[in-house]
This record gives structure tokens, C-alpha cells and sequence, in this order.
């Protein structure tokens, strides 16, 4: 096996020598390339089978990764081309124990076909329904090059959980610690379920682009990897290496939630994908530096206060990036409205997930080395529990301040917490009142929020 993977990797090296890594013959002339780039492989997906010189099957048990539920097969019946497109369609049975299992298809170009540095894009349509998660992302060839993931860099392109269908997700994954950065994109009208959509990143040596439709929603140069105890490799690493394409379909997990009675597993399950195209530019200057990293860390209030409109004085949108932000997710169902002083949340369903149900806080400025006391006074119309939580939405969602279950009672009560800051540096803490799956959707009142540095 380690010949033929030496034999493999020399094959490939000597065709990146030759210029033709990317495809067998020319790319199709009738595919017009974006000003500046050139095509260099792509697919259409227009034959009757997938050509297992572009494309293989993964096959992995349940509970792989992030505790999914499917079983990821190497078959037609979940991956498979028809009428000009690949269709990734997941399905559902009970085996002979009874117990209801999961099929789908997950399909890479590893070994096939990969790339380091520029346009890679795919128009596609996402499955609708509580629980999948499509994906269209690339990871490195050599996944040891500079360690084990998240060392070694993941590139996803395109994340729509199934029933939230007018959200797009761009993330990059790298570092020890891990860390991300993500952009979010909101359709204006519409969903990604029932029209085509073009996704896209464009990934130069000292930046990476997010696109859908030719729109620009997130761009990124700060990244870096690591390994425990050692200095961190030469930038741009790990994002200087060959990846290759990833497109699947997920089924239940940490992230979507499982599959409810509401899911549809016809062919409203599906991922169609109507082409990949790899796009290069002629050249790239590599003799890029990591940008200085300034973290804002934000200043408090005349009280000490990190919190904004702790006090709830001001009846701000709930649905925008400012201050604070009632979300809904996995199936919760609610509204949120700032009065008196206080921020009522009214639920209508729980949800299958702790943040079903959830008002945020992000920006919170963390000091390593500090510690601080979080308090807020809660109530609700009927006993009932509510889980707060300080996180790092860019460090792997890690608690500084663990999820901590407490009692609400219909009378108000003060709650006080004291905790230390023991990670590095972090400008976006996130301050969390987690709501949903807590066995009740009793309404909660929540005043006098505060985050402030012990003395």
C-alpha cells in the first residue's frame, strides 16, 4: 500500500510538472472561465455513471464524526448521476432489529483531482428537512503534513442545515487550539432547497473569498497551525497545500439535530449538483505575510459592564448582528421582545437542542488571565430551568463559562456566577441563555444582564 500511495504521489507530481494534473485531455471549451482565471477540470455530470477516475465513494459506520446517523455507503442508491446531474440522496429503513438506520452518499476527488489555490465552485440545490446537512468542502491531501485534523486545514464551501434553508454557511477550520472563521449569508428571497445556486470560494496564498451567485459575503486572511507546545508553521500553512472536493449529505448530528416526523426522505432529500469546476489563475505570488492580529477588546461601561443594553433600556432588533440576537434553531419556535426593562421570551416549542431557543450576546472581550462575575436576574411564569453559558464561536465553541443548569421560579432571582479566564485572548465571547429542550416552553423574563471583571 505505502508503494502504491509513492507510486500514486509521484504520478501526480509529475503531471503537476507537465500541466495536466487537473483532467485527461483538454477542459471543455464551451465552460467560459471567470476573467482572470483558466479552467482546468471540471465536471458535469452529464454521462450515465460517475467516472471513478474523477470520483470515489467513501463508505463510514454511524456515529463517525459529530454523532451522525448515517451509514455512508459506496452504492447508486444514494449517489448517483441522472439527467445531467449527481444526485446525493439519503435513505431511510429499519433493520432486522427493528431499529430505524440511515443511508447516503459521500463522493471525493482525492487522489483524483486536487488543487492548490484558486476558484472552485459548484451550482447545486440542498435537500429540505430537519436533520441533513449538505456539504460542499475540501480538505488536504496530506492530512499529516502538518498533523491531524484541525492542523491540517478543512475548507467547507457550502453548509445549509435542512431546515433552516435560506441561511448559508462558509467556515474555515484550522490551528491547535482549534479555531474557525465563518461567514453567514441570508437569502433576501427564497431558499437554497428549491433553486440552483452557484457556491464558490476563491483562495489566493494570503486570502480566502466565499461567494454565492458571483456575491461576495466573507473573505478571511487570519489563520495559522500549530502543534501542542511548538511554534506555529510558516503562514500561510496549512492553506499552501493540494486539497481535494468533498459533497455529501448528512443525517442527524451534533449541528442539525436528528431526523423528526416532519422529515421527507423522497426525493425532497436530495443534494443535486449540476457541475464542480476548478478555475486557477496563471501564477500566484506566495511571499505573503500573516496580518497583525488586533483584537478589539472592547471596553466596559461607566458600571464595568461588557454587556450592551444589559438593562434592556432600549427595544433593539432582535434579528440583526447588534447586541443581542434571538435565535431559533432544531425545531424551537418562539418570539422575543424588550419591555420594562426586561427581554421576554415567549416559547412555543422547545426544539431538540439546548439552542433551539437561545438569546445571545456576542463581542465579549475575554482576558486570558482575568476573572470575571456574570450575573443576571430570571424568572418565569412556571417553574422551569434555562441554561447560561459564556462560548468562543471561534475557538470550537469551548465554554469559558460552562453551560450550568439553573431553577427559574415565578419570582425574580439574582444569579452569580465567578469563573477565570484560562484560554488565550478572545474578542468575541459569546454571553448565552440557552432555552430550548429544558422540558418546558413556560415564558422566561430575563433583566439586569452583566459581565464584569472581578475585583
Amino acid at each position: 500500500m505505502r508503494m502504491l500511495r509513492r507510486f500514486l504521489a509521484m504520478m501526480m507530481a509529475a503531471s503537476l510538472l507537465l500541466g495536466c494534473a487537473w483532467a485527461e485531455g483538454e477542459p471543455s471549451a464551451e465552460i467560459q472561465a471567470p476573467e482572470g482565471y483558466h479552467l482546468v477540470w471540471a465536471d458535469e455530470f452529464d454521462g450515465e455513471k460517475l467516472d471513478p477516475k474523477d470520483w470515489y465513494y467513501e463508505t463510514h459506520e454511524p456515529g463517525w464524526v459529530n454523532s451522525e446517523l448515517q451509514r455512508y455507503v459506496a452504492t447508486e442508491e444514494v449517489a448517483y448521476l441522472r439527467d445531467g446531474e449527481l444526485v446525493i440522496q439519503p435513505v431511510k429503513d429499519v433493520d432486522s432489529a427493528g431499529k430505524t438506520v440511515y443511508r447516503s452518499g459521500r463522493v471525493n476527488t482525492f487522489l483524483r483531482h486536487e488543487i492548490q489555490y484558486g476558484r472552485i465552485e459548484a451550482r447545486l440545490r440542498v435537500p429540505e428537512g430537519k436533520g441533513f446537512l449538505p456539504a460542499f468542502w475540501m480538505m488536504p491531501k496530506n492530512e499529516g503534513l502538518y498533523g491531524s485534523w484541525p492542523k491540517c486545514g478543512e475548507i467547507d464551501i457550502m453548509e445549509v442545515l435542512g431546515d433552516n434553508l435560506n441561511t448559508l454557511y462558509g467556515t474555515l477550520h484550522f490551528g491547535e487550539p482549534h479555531m474557525q472563521r465563518q461567514g453567514t449569508y441570508t437569502l433576501r428571497e427564497g431558499d437554497f432547497a428549491h433553486d440552483y445556486h452557484v457556491f464558490a470560494i476563491e483562495w489566493e496564498p494570503g486570502e480566502i473569498r466565499w461567494y454565492v451567485d458571483g456575491e461576495m459575503y466573507y473573505a478571511t486572511s487570519d489563520w495559522f497551525t500549530a502543534s501542542a507546545g511548538q511554534a506555529e508553521k510558516p503562514y500561510p500553512a496549512p492553506f499552501n497545500q493540494p486539497f481535494y472536493v468533498i459533497l455529501n449529505v448528512a443525517v442527524g448530528g451534533n449541528w442539525p439535530g436528528n431526523p423528526d416526523e416532519t422529515t421527507p426522505f423522497d426525493e425532497r432529500a436530495a443534494m443535486r449538483v449540476d457541475y464542480v469546476r476548478f478555475f486557477q489563475k496563471d501564477s500566484y505570488d506566495e511571499n505573503v505575510t500573516r496580518p497583525e492580529v488586533v483584537l478589539d477588546m472592547g471596553a466596559a461601561d461607566e458600571s464595568g459592564n461588557f454587556v450592551r443594553n444589559g438593562d434592556f433600556a432600549e427595544a433593539e432588533d432582535l434579528t440583526d448582528d447588534v447586541d443581542w440576537k434571538f435565535l431559533l434553531a432544531s425545531g424551537g419556535a418562539g418570539a422575543a421582545e424588550i419591555g420594562d426593562h426586561e427581554i421576554i421570551i415567549t416559547s412555543t416549542a422547545a426544539g431538540n437542542e439546548e439552542y433551539s431557543v437561545q438569546l445571545v450576546q456576542p463581542r465579549m472581550p475575554m482576558e486570558q488571565g482575568s476573572k470575571y462575575v456574570f450575573s443576571f436576574e430570571a424568572r418565569a411564569d412556571e417553574a422551569r430551568q434555562m441554561k447560561p453559558a459564556i462560548t468562543a464561536p471561534d475557538v470550537n465553541w469551548i465554554r469559558y463559562f460552562p453551560d450550568t443548569p439553573i431553577d427559574l421560579t415565578p419570582e425574580w432571582q439574582t444569579y452569580t456566577f465567578e469563573f477565570e479566564m484560562t484560554q488565550r485572548n478572545d474578542d468575541n465571547g459569546r454571553v448565552e441563555f440557552n432555552m430550548g429542550k429544558q422540558g418546558s416552553t413556560a415564558t422566561i423574563h430575563i433583566r439586569n444582564v452583566r459581565l464584569t471583571k472581578a475585583e
